[in-house]
């Protein structure tokens, strides 16, 4: 479900939408409901620039943080 280095245009063309950035337990459940609304999910890390100027450089949020995009399954 998760693939480094992705480019997000590129996920954008492909029909994904970025939806939500959280850790878990939420990034389950908003995972579970996603799913439940028939759409697929894919996981992608973190990058720098989604984080706010005082989590720059914390590893427990590049660690646990998860960008949930979703498109309608094929």
């Amino acid at each position: 479900m998760e693939e480094a280095g992705v480019d997000r245009a590129d996920l954008e063309e492909s029909g994904w939408t970025r939806r939500y950035v959280g850790a878990p337990p939420q990034l389950d459940d908003q995972i579970e409901l996603y799913r439940s609304l028939g759409l697929e999910v894919r996981l992608e890390p973190v990058e720098p620039a989604d984080l706010a100027d005082l989590c720059e450089g914390c590893s427990l949020a590049t660690t646990l943080f998860r960008v949930i995009y979703t498109r309608r399954a094929t």
